[in-house]
């Protein structure tokens, strides 16, 4: 790889700094790059001390280290739409949005700019050639096509089954991934902190940082009080539950928008019991303002189903066959369901649940707003937006 310039996403953590030590034992020549994101000025922010770490990481390694100001495409692509999404009763996924508009979008085009020749980042999953790919399915409804020996590539899952990231991936193309590497993604995360001790990197012992990067420890409904009127509500228990058709009124909550599915945190239960188990958000009623709760989260539910709708989908390298079983995953670390994926026009489709190996059918607790991505074995397929 020797005259090869790969840029490196350092975000200050081990992840990061292992992925440019072990690129530049490879004879890469490495760049560290801090990407400099937004945050909310009522935060106290770690970003200055996160970007100390990722300079002495690179001193340690000897590599240049640049800063790339990204903060107002942050702050529109990532804020904004977490912002306007639960505002709208939706449930965002800014981890997908930011791989998507800053670290493969932004950082990317930016570092091609400045003469790179591949971008890297610390996540926790694998780029494989893929063989015989002359003619792979196109989104669009062409094909995918080798130019001038030019490779073709699917996504994979982490080798470490705890940290893998695929899941937030599933917006990458093959032009993207054509130019991006991911160091880590045949490691376990043991692994990595064994290899950042080897490589006597500053931050081996590093804790992983927790939650959406720019809130820190700030709680998420916290946060987005800042920006969303507080709108009190009735919790009302669930009508299978409460035995009529209405339901029962039990509690109260903020405002619905701040809620999601299978929560079971954040709400108010005033009609308690000695034997009360914890209760789960399974419904909500927008116009009502109404959160609909379940001491049983698998309660067969209008929000628990069996077909999802998703739209703004991309399909990696393949575009699922309707007779061909896959797996989907509805939310991060969630569990791999098998389905069937029927593709309708203008990148939309609709994922049935299958059956379960144990006989019973395969049903999910989601929200609209969330990814539902799609699996055929190790290979992350592609995905869309819950509707």
């Amino acid at each position: 790889m020797a005259n090869k310039v790969v840029f490196v996403g350092m975000s200050g953590g081990v992840d990061s700094a292992v992925s440019a030590a072990l690129l530049k034992k490879e004879g890469y020549e490495v760049v560290g790059v801090f990407i400099k994101t937004w945050h909310p000025d009522f935060i106290a922010c770690s970003e200055e001390e996160e970007r100390r770490d990722a300079m002495r990481i690179a001193a340690q390694l000897d590599i240049p280290f640049l800063t790339f100001d990204l903060e107002k495409v942050y702050k529109k692509e990532v804020a904004d739409y977490m912002i306007r999404e639960y505002r709208a009763g939706r449930t965002p996924n800014p981890d997908v949005m930011c791989n998507k508009e800053v670290k493969f979008g932004v950082f990317l085009k930016k570092a091609r700019k400045m003469g790179a020749d591949f971008v890297a980042t610390g996540h926790y999953a694998q780029k494989k050639v893929l063989k015989n790919s002359l003619a792979l399915l196109h989104p669009a409804g062409g094909t995918f096509r080798r130019q001038n020996s030019q490779e073709l590539f699917s996504l994979n899952i982490g080798v470490d089954p705890a940290k893998d990231q695929s899941y937030f991936l599933w917006t990458l193309n093959q032009k993207q991934l054509s130019k991006i590497i991911f160091p880590i993604g045949h490691l376990k995360k043991s692994e990595v902190r064994k290899l950042a001790k080897k490589f006597r990197l500053p931050v081996a012992e590093k804790k992983d940082s927790q939650g959406i990067c720019f809130l820190g420890p700030v709680d998420l409904k916290e946060f987005l009080k800042h920006y969303i009127v507080e709108l009190p509500g009735k919790i009302m228990l669930a009508p299978q539950e409460a035995g009529n058709e209405k339901g029962e009124e039990i509690g109260y909550h903020d405002g619905v928008v701040f809620h999601t599915l299978g929560e079971r945190h954040g709400f108010t239960i005033t009609k308690k019991t000695p034997s009360d188990k914890p209760y789960y958000i399974v419904g909500k009623d927008l116009k009502k303002n109404t959160l609909i709760v379940s001491q049983n989260k698998e309660i067969c539910n209008s929000t628990i189903l069996t077909n999802y709708r998703i739209e703004s989908c991309n399909w990696i390298s393949e575009i699922p066959k309707e007779n061909k079983t896959y797996t989907a995953q509805i939310r991060y670390h969630g569990e791999f369901l098998p389905c069937r994926v029927k593709i309708f026009p203008h990148n939309k489709a609709e994922v049935t649940l299958q059956k379960l190996a144990s006989g019973l059918p395969a049903k999910a607790l989601a929200a609209a707003g969330q990814s539902c991505v799609v699996y055929e074995g190790n290979v992350c397929v592609g995905g869309g937006v819950i509707v």
